[in-house]
């Protein structure tokens, strides 16, 4: 020791001193600290406090040895006590004591880190030990360990070192629980504590497919064989979606956002990573970012004819609208993707007469601060809002962001209406016909067109709805046209008066019915609606049975055939009642009753009803008849049977109405009649093909050619001044009242990639419906410096020129559409239509259609040609409408 303490070596006094002044201080996060062992540190202590540098107890070379399990793996001993078996010192003193005392050969340092812990820190002497393995190893394990406060990317990172993986492969762990599942590691930036990962516990290191799958996720590819997709080699981004029910409105939706280059870009090359936001309360803690990513490496990849977006479908998404749709992956997206970690408050202020440029410089600065990804790079614009008071002139600006635009379509203030006509006349067929009205008009305007193509006055006419072969709606003159819609069976019938003219008549509704002989005393028994119902209108002073036999008889004579002369005569028994007699035309004229005795009052009371006269007589009403008895005789009859029964039934035609004895027709409400046919009379003597036989009105042959719509219109239409409606009033805070104040929206500065939503969709309080004009849009070209209010030095050489790349089409109607896309493939400069799982290539000409219905644009200073390499674009290089693309001075 003397020797050493000559080579530099501080005194005995000297040594005892540094050190204690070192272990005095605090620990602190970070810091590394050594184990020693405490045997040799307890006989060091009383070597320098002997002061004698010769003595006895020198300590010699610093053993550990003690602290390990073995002399080869090192591994240091389990549960160890700290001061009796050990020590801690900070790392100056662990150097200066082996630069003092030298360290035994081939035994490494024992360094541990000093982690801040909830409420404390401590120096962590026993560090979490990880298996680490990959996904198609898991029986070759290695051994790693890692300080509670090191990052899932540090666990990463180790194990892609350990199975030296080439830095282009995408990788990512799952962690083996205890019950055998395993679970995503998908926070990178948490810690080793966070996780909750534990010593002992397997760590798998999965990497992504040369196809863009996972092999956790490979039974999501749609083709059954693995081997046919690895050998497919197609162009990329070039590969549809398989529809899982419904789901054409996603798949189209997703087309559209994958062939917005700058978008999948980034994605492909993994700058998403580094911004996923796990702490986002109004994302989805990166699901969404990596699902969608899944499914862009996918489709990029070129190994794919089709794949199933299984994972994507479920992330919570309820809707069936492409657009709305849009709305919620690009929020969702920016929410997973956000570069602020936590959103600062930011108070809005009025601009009180300040030049446009601050207000709007301010206001995107302000966005800025709580929203900042790379789809506010891409999509997000800015528009001036202007608000007047109507009652004070106060004058309201504000600037606000918007990531797509929403642009109506010029509404004609008429619609085209598909009917049929009725006449009276029997022998006309029922007559098809176009009719225009006003959208805002009443029952009574539909009345007043037919008039005119019709000749029949406005007001002999009832309009019906008919569904399933009865009326769903008889309409009031005064009803809205709003509430027929353009797939309802709209009728409308020729009748001589209703119920509103005392004295006049009577419009019966009457449905046709075809029913089986009754069965165990049930006489609805196989009652069957058929054909098409009528309105018959019956004069008043005919209110019989039998005169509204004669009466409908009439009326269906174009398609019901009449017996000939005695065909139908039969002698027959009946008890005093029989199947037809209440309900059809009673005996037949000139007929005698034979051996009819004497019935009572109630017998008198029914012969001095049909009269003395010999005419025919009148029935009373349908089951009004006296219950049948045992007493009353037999009476026998000839008598011609009817074609049909008359009775009278409820609204919808499925049952009886019972009748008092003696009511007739009960004229308090609507009645409603049945024709009842037995099969052998319908087979017989109704014609059915002429029945449903119509004429087309020659209004049909002239197709209103509507002339097709510019998308310049639609822009004019949304800078449009509007005034709000009733249900949206704005708070006047000069007036301290709710206005309905005018409205005016002007475009300020544009973004990169411009969503274009045409509003075809019409929804009012009434009605529903779906605008198919023809927009025309360019395909190259779209220039926007007109409608941009911003004040530029050099307007001709601002970035307004926008290109078509993607269209997202809807077919169809409101209820029973479908959706496809055109796109055009970013590396080839080719468009290609996409339809679920089919895509084909597509002309340009064949790209404009009026099932557009969102356009995507690209700037055209951003658009590199194809087959040159992508600008590159760092994960934090911004953009947006502030930046190069749109300054804001």
């Amino acid at each position: 020791m003397a020797a050493a303490a000559a080579g530099g070596v501080p005194g005995l006094e000297a040594q005892r001193r540094e050190v204690e002044a070192a272990e005095q201080r605090g620990l602190r996060a970070g810091e590394r600290w050594y184990l020693l062992e405490n045997h040799w540190y307890q006989q060091w202590k009383e070597y320098v406090e002997s002061g004698d540098q010769n003595s006895s107890s020198f300590p010699g070379h610093i053993n550990n040895s003690e602290l390990f399990e073995d002399l080869e793996s090192f591994r240091l001993k389990e549960r160890l006590v700290e001061s009796e078996e050990y020590v801690l010192v900070p790392e100056d003193v662990w150097n200066k004591l082996v630069s003092w005392y030298g360290l035994e050969h081939d035994q490494p340092p024992i360094e541990r880190k000093v982690v801040e812990l909830p409420s404390t820190q401590k120096v962590e002497v026993y560090p979490v030990e990880l298996y680490l393995c990959q996904h198609n190893d898991l029986d070759s394990p290695v051994t790693a360990q890692f300080s509670r406060v090191d990052t899932i990317d540090a666990v990463l990172q180790e194990a892609r070192r350990q199975f030296e993986v080439p830095p282009e492969d995408e990788t990512r762990l799952w962690v083996k629980n205890s019950d055998g599942s395993c679970e995503r590691l998908r926070n990178i930036h948490m810690t080793v504590l966070d996780a909750c990962l534990s010593t002992g516990q397997v760590v798998i290191m999965e990497t992504r497919n040369k196809d863009g799958t996972w092999p956790s996720s490979r039974p999501h590819v749609m083709r059954n064989s693995v081997e046919d997709e690895e050998l497919y080699r197609g162009q990329p981004g070039v590969c549809g979606l398989t529809n899982l029910g419904n789901t054409c409105f996603m798949n189209s939706a997703f087309q559209c956002l994958s062939n917005v280059p700058p978008l999948t870009e980034y994605f492909l090359n993994n700058h998403y990573l580094g911004e996923l936001n796990f702490s986002n309360p109004l994302g989805m803690k990166g699901e969404i970012a990596e699902a969608y990513a899944d499914l862009v490496k996918q489709a990029w990849s070129g190994h794919h004819r089709a794949i199933v977006p299984r994972m994507f479908k479920f992330l919570g998404y309820q809707q069936h609208d492409a657009q709305e749709l849009l709305s919620f992956l690009l929020d969702g997206l920016h929410e997973d993707l956000n570069r602020v970690k936590r959103k600062e408050y930011v108070e809005l202020r009025d601009a009180a007469g300040r030049p446009d440029e601050e207000v709007a410089e301010e206001a995107w600065r302000n966005h800025k601060r709580r929203n900042d990804s790379i789809i506010v790079d891409i999509f997000h614009g800015l528009f001036k809002s202007t608000l007047v008071c109507p009652a004070c002139g106060k004058v309201s600006v504000t600037f606000d962001p918007f990531c797509y635009l929403s642009v109506p379509l010029p509404v004609s203030q008429e619609r085209a209406m598909e009917l049929f006509f009725v006449y009276m006349d029997p022998s006309r067929k029922p007559q098809q016909h176009r009719v225009v009205v006003p959208k805002a008009g009443k029952v009574l305007d539909l009345c007043l067109a037919l008039a005119k193509h019709t000749g029949v006055p406005a007001e002999q006419m009832m309009v019906a709805d008919v569904f399933s072969h009865r009326f769903y709606k008889l309409y009031q003159v005064d009803e809205a046209l709003s509430c027929i819609l353009d797939r309802d069976d709209i009728f409308v019938y020729e009748v001589a008066g209703g119920l509103a003219e005392p004295g006049g008549a009577l419009v019966l509704p009457v449905y046709l019915r075809e029913r089986a002989p009754p069965r165990d005393g049930d006489p609805g028994y196989g009652v069957v609606l058929f054909g098409h119902p009528l309105l018959v209108s019956v004069p008043r002073a005919q209110l019989s049975w039998d005169a509204l036999y004669g009466l409908l008889l009439e009326r269906l004579s174009r398609y019901v055939r009449r017996p000939e002369s005695g065909s139908e005569e039969e002698e027959e028994e009946s008890e005093e009642e029989d199947l037809y007699g209440p309900q059809a035309n009673g005996l037949s004229e000139g007929e005698e009753e034979e051996g009819a005795p004497d019935e009572g009052p109630a017998s008198q009371a029914e012969e001095g009803s049909s009269g003395s006269s010999g005419g025919p007589p009148t029935p009373s009403p349908p089951q009004a008849t006296l219950p049948p008895t045992a007493n009353r005789p037999k009476r026998k009859c000839r008598r011609r049977r009817p074609l049909f029964t008359v009775r009278p039934v409820n609204a919808n035609g499925t049952s009886e109405r019972p009748a008092l004895p003696g009511e007739g027709f009960a004229l308090h409400a609507q009645p409603y009649i049945a024709i009842d046919w037995d099969s052998d009379m319908k087979k017989r003597y109704y014609d059915e093909e002429e029945a449903e036989g119509y004429v087309k009105h020659e209004c049909l042959g002239h197709v209103q050619r509507r002339q097709p719509v510019k998308l310049r219109e639609c822009v004019e239409l949304f800078t449009t001044v509007e005034t709000l409606e009733e249900e949206n009033p704005w708070y006047c805070p000069a007036c301290k009242r709710h206005q309905l104040a005018t409205k005016k929206l002007d475009l300020w500065a544009l973004p990169e990639v411009l969503i274009i939503h045409l509003k075809r969709f019409s929804y009012t309080r009434l009605a529903r419906e779906k605008l198919d004009a023809l927009v025309e849009f360019p395909l190259r070209d779209l220039d926007f410096s007109d409608f941009i209010i911003k004040p530029r030095a050099d307007v001709a050489a601002a970035p307004h020129k926008y290109d078509l790349i993607a269209v997202s089409n809807h077919y169809g109607s409101l209820r029973d559409g479908h959706y496809t896309t055109f796109a055009r493939n970013k590396d080839s400069g080719h468009w290609f239509y996409f339809d679920d799982s089919s895509v084909s290539p597509v002309g340009e000409a064949q790209i404009e259609s009026k099932a557009a219905y969102v356009l995507f644009y690209q700037r055209q200073d951003r658009i590199r040609p194809p087959g040159t390499a992508p600008c590159p674009r760092p994960p934090d290089a911004g953009g947006g409408c502030c930046s190069d693309s749109m300054e804001v001075d």
